[in-house]
């Protein structure tokens, strides 16, 4: 049950912001074993004066078109299914929408499964 938040600078077009979304999901069910239609993703815009970086922190070259991505999901995957997850959205990304690795930034926030309510007020993991 991930939850994707995706932030990137304002302007590309629809088709570019949906390959993203298929990609992450893609690469999610391929590594993550996320299930059919567990498609929870988010998208925020930013202008160039809300949207800041380091074009350079740890020698990687990051240009404007770097994209955020923020996942929420289960504290349940070993570190060899996180490196395969990261190196697959790089790779996906890369396919389509053409994102340079560089420019592929992740987060993954790791949460007990108690802590996810999925409607109806309920516990549903718990």
């Amino acid at each position: 049950m991930p939850l994707v938040h995706i932030s990137l600078r304002a302007g590309k077009p629809e088709a570019y912001r949906q390959a993203i979304f298929d990609g992450l999901y893609r690469a999610m069910r391929e590594t993550f074993s996320v299930p059919e239609d567990d498609r929870f993703m988010t998208i925020t815009e930013h202008d160039a004066a809300n949207f800041r970086y380091s074009a350079s922190y740890l020698g990687i070259a990051r240009s404007d078109d770097l994209v955020l991505i923020q996942i929420t999901a289960n504290n349940t995957r070993t570190t060899e299914q996180k490196k395969t997850l990261f190196r697959r959205i790089a790779e996906l990304l890369g396919e389509s929408p053409g994102i340079r690795p560089e420019d592929v930034f992740v987060s993954l926030v790791e949460v007990a499964k108690e802590n996810w309510s999925l409607g109806h007020g309920l516990a549903q993991y718990a």
